[in-house]
């Protein structure tokens, strides 16, 4: 339900949006079209001799001039329609930002204070952290990614449609105009297919995982058919002329259905490569719950290793997408690329939310002190969901990648340029300070996920210490200080995403208010090249260290199930064992041993065991701990960092042409 409501909603909201601006503003200006008083900026090549209303003596020149002027003013309607893609990135920027430090200030303190300092088991409701670690995950998981993909298909959108605007063909029959709408329609019908048809299949905890990512390939294959009445829209073939030197590229409409099926299936294959990488159930993450054993050094460096290779297969699905899309279509296909790999979002939203969802509902469990038979269920559910979270931030990341370059080719047509010239100083530079981007952006989440954790832990430390000195004088009754921890998040995630909000929204405005468009258009390229490596990485990176903790503990639950199956108390036999390593740390351990009956050999045994699997949970945590900045804050937050600096170069791109401090000549009015 989750995903269908924003796609319905994001559509709705921009058809409603385009037929106003065409009531308001684009239909007077085709009446003065009509009687000759139109602004003569709108012919692009000469100015037409003869009226519209003396069309029978109008020459073939004159009425492609007015062709051109209908198609310029259109290009211009969808520029302004651009700003609806700016306003859904800026929201997602709290949430993706703002929210990503909110709930992992929460997430971090709650745990190293709790779990490693405490030893409290998860959402443990003598833990003032727990509760904001809750509503963070409402704040940054579900807000966040909802306002995150939403920008996505809005800006994706909002570029096609502008690049468009640059075919005659395609502005001379509207329907074909808004075929970038259809498609996400259509992917609106395949996704509801595919939820349908899971309920043909009996969901159980065991195959639950495997259900919710079988709905993403349903999507996909559902969607591959769904599209092709929408391919109708569309003229047999038709030509684009953009670009400073007005070159004419034609493209035809099933080469269109090309691009759509591109990026239709990159994404689910990054999605599954994701899966792969980061689900307990395949061998890279049960590598790193195997390191554990040997302290959080392996764990980290081999879990650094994984985000590093998880990029190899998404980089080339993206790249063999971009590849055949501008070569067939320029940069509308590559809108119609990004709009593909977003076809089966309704699905993807859903399937995120999953984890969040089930992650709070053993929270509450938890704390409501209900049977630890449901909090288990609950943790199955979590496991289930944090994979299909990563899979989410796949496709988000992706799709990003692919909207980021829609957007740059719409801000390339709207300045009136055909290419970024890396040869030429201005736009080398900007492509290295663009490719810097992404890890000054990094630095400054991460930094603040830190300094705002290091707040709540001192205060979860203070607390817990007041609570239990209050429990040991005579007050039983006396509860955690859960508003502190919540006060703490919400201030510092208000304060610590200023920054970073300041310099994705400032560094590509900063480098063409002085140096001119083409530094701008350098500064996008290198951080779109740059940010979905770093991206990708960071968020598998988080994810697979999240699923080794849960990996670790399912491995010591079983361990702890057998132990107390045989009616032994855990704590006793680790306690026995301390004791038996201190009585016998100068002799024989063997022989001591040997001297033990078997009730008392199974006990030592045990305490050491349970020692172990402590050392691996501590190892564990710490990589979760690392991680979860990493695959909730910076990494997916990038995706915001790639698409919020195109469509803000976008919305400004006429005012970077023409208003620039370096190398411009007598500044003209913005067209």
């Amino acid at each position: 339900m989750l995903g269908f409501v924003l796609v319905g909603l994001a559509l709705l909201n921009l058809m409603f949006i385009v037929l106003i601006y065409r009531a308001v503003w684009w239909l007077p200006q085709v009446s003065r079209i009509w009687d000759g008083s139109a602004d003569s900026s709108l012919y692009t090549n000469q100015t037409p001799q003869t009226s519209v209303k003396d069309a029978k003596y109008m020459t073939p020149a004159d009425f492609d001039a007015y062709q051109a002027a209908v198609s310029t003013l259109t290009r211009r309607l969808f520029e302004l329609v651009a700003g609806y893609g700016l306003g859904g990135s800026s929201v997602a920027l709290f949430g993706r930002v703002g929210g990503g430090i909110y709930t992992k200030a929460a997430d971090v303190g709650a745990d190293l204070v709790g779990k490693n300092l405490h030893d409290l088991k998860e959402d443990d409701i003598n833990n003032p952290g727990t509760i904001a670690d809750n509503v963070g995950d409402n704040v940054g998981d579900i807000a966040g990614m909802g306002s995150d993909l939403f920008g996505s298909l809005a800006e994706s959108t909002c570029a096609a449609l502008v690049v468009s605007a640059t075919s005659v063909d395609l502005v001379g029959r509207p329907d074909a105009l808004f075929f970038p709408l259809a498609v996400t329609a259509s992917g609106v019908i395949a996704s509801f297919i595919s939820v349908l048809l899971i309920h043909c299949v009996k969901t159980t905890i065991d195959n639950v995982q495997r259900v919710l990512i079988a709905q993403i390939a349903f999507s996909t294959i559902f969607m591959t058919f769904t599209v092709i009445p929408a391919m109708y829209l569309l003229p047999e073939q038709f030509s684009f002329t953009g670009g400073a030197n007005k070159i004419p590229l034609v493209s035809h409409r099933w080469e269109c259905f090309g691009c759509v099926m591109f990026g239709l299936w990159s994404g689910m294959i990054i999605g599954f490569v994701t899966d792969y990488y980061t689900n307990n159930r395949w061998q890279p993450t049960i590598n790193l719950a195997i390191a554990c054993k040997d302290g959080p050094a392996p764990n980290i460096i081999l879990g650094i290793a994984l985000g590093y290779k998880s990029c190899i297969i998404p980089i080339l699905c993206i790249t063999a997408t971009i590849g055949y899309a501008f070569h067939n279509a320029g940069m509308y296909g590559i809108g119609l690329s990004a709009l593909g790999m977003l076809g089966s979002l309704p699905v993807a939203l859903s399937v995120d939310g999953y984890g969040p969802i089930s992650d709070n509902a053993g929270g509450i469990a938890e704390m409501c002190g209900l049977p630890a038979e449901i909090r288990r269920r609950t943790d199955a559910l979590d496991a289930a969901g944090n994979t299909t979270a990563a899979v989410g931030k796949g496709f988000a990341i992706g799709s990003a990648c692919l909207v980021g370059l829609a957007l740059f080719g719409a801000f390339i047509t709207r300045i009136g340029d055909d290419s970024v010239d890396i040869l030429k100083p201005t736009q080398f530079a900007g492509l290295l300070v663009g490719a810097m981007l992404p890890y000054w952006f990094s630095a400054l989440t991460m930094q603040a996920v830190g300094d705002a954790a290091m707040e709540m832990m001192d205060f979860i430390q203070k607390d817990y210490e007041r609570v239990q000195q209050l429990k040991k004088s005579g007050k039983p009754e006396e509860k955690p200080n859960y508003q502190g921890c919540i006060e703490i998040s919400t201030n510092q995630s208000l304060k610590l995403m200023i920054a970073p909000g300041v310099l994705v929204i400032g560094s590509p405005l900063l480098a063409g208010f002085v140096f001119g468009p083409a530094a701008t258009a350098g500064v996008l390229a290198g951080t779109i090249v740059s940010g979905v490596q770093v991206a990708i990485s960071a968020s598998n990176t988080g994810g697979a260290w999240d699923n080794a903790k849960k990996e670790v503990e399912k491995r010591r639950g079983i361990f702890y199930k057998t132990v107390e199956a045989a009616n032994k108390n855990i704590d006793d036999c680790r306690l026995a064992y301390i004791k038996f390593k201190e009585d016998n740390k100068n002799g024989d351990e063997k022989a001591a041993l040997e001297g033990k009956s078997e009730d008392e050999r199974q006990t030592l045994e045990w305490g050491k065991e349970a020692i172990q699997h402590k050392e691996k949970h501590v190892a564990a945590v710490v990589g979760d701990t690392v991680g979860d900045p990493l695959k909730d804050t910076s990494g997916p937050a990038i995706n915001i960092l790639v698409k919020l600096s195109a469509i803000t170069s976008l919305v400004f791109g006429s005012y970077l042409k023409n208003y620039h401090y370096f190398g411009n000549a007598p500044a003209t009015a913005a067209k």
